[in-house]
C-alpha cells in the first residue's frame, strides 16, 4: 500500500511538472571599457600627491595619487565656514603641540583623547603645522634667552 501510493505520488508529480523548454538568456551587453584616470602633463603638484590642472574649458581639476590609482575631482573654492573650521582645526594642533630639538631635526607630541602621540621629522621637511610649532619653541627659546641675559647684564651693574 505505501509503495503504491509513493507510485502514484511520484507519477503526479513528474506530470504536474511544466513541460516548457529552458529558456535562452539574453547576451550580457558589452561592458563599456573604462580608462584609467592619469595625471596630464601639463598639471602642476600643489601638495604631495596631489596636482591641479586646468583643461580646455576652463575648468580646474584637482588628480590625487591614492594606493587604487588616481583620482579626479573638480576644483572648486571652499565656503567662508569650511576655511574658518579649517583654520581653526590648525590652530587647535599647533597650541597642543610641542616640539624639541635632536639634532638635525624636530621630535614633537601632541596628546589625543587616546593618549600621547610623539613622532620625529627632519627640520627641512617639516609641513605647515609643524613648522609653526617649531617656530613658536624657537621664538620661545629666544624670548627666554633674552631675559636671562637681562638679568645678567642687571645683576653686573
Amino acid at each position: 500500500m505505501k509503495l503504491a501510493c509513493v507510485a502514484l505520488f511520484m507519477v503526479g508529480f513528474i506530470t504536474a511538472a511544466p513541460a516548457t523548454e529552458p529558456t535562452k538568456s539574453k547576451p550580457a551587453p558589452a561592458a563599456k571599457k573604462v580608462e584609467p584616470v592619469t595625471i596630464p602633463a601639463g598639471a602642476v603638484e600643489v601638495e604631495p600627491y596631489t596636482y591641479r590642472y586646468t583643461d580646455t574649458a576652463g575648468k580646474s581639476w584637482l588628480y590625487r595619487k591614492t594606493p587604487f590609482g588616481v583620482t579626479r575631482m573638480e576644483d572648486k573654492p571652499g565656503s567662508t565656514d569650511a576655511t574658518q573650521r579649517a583654520q581653526d582645526l590648525k590652530t587647535r594642533l599647533i597650541d597642543s603641540t610641542t616640539a624639541t630639538e635632536h639634532g638635525e631635526s624636530v621630535r614633537f607630541e601632541r596628546v589625543w583623547p587616546f593618549g600621547k602621540t610623539q613622532w620625529e621629522r627632519k627640520k627641512t621637511e617639516l609641513n605647515e603645522v609643524e613648522r609653526a610649532v617649531w617656530n613658536r619653541e624657537l621664538e620661545k627659546r629666544a624670548g627666554r634667552e633674552n631675559t636671562s641675559v637681562a638679568r645678567e647684564n642687571a645683576a653686573k651693574d
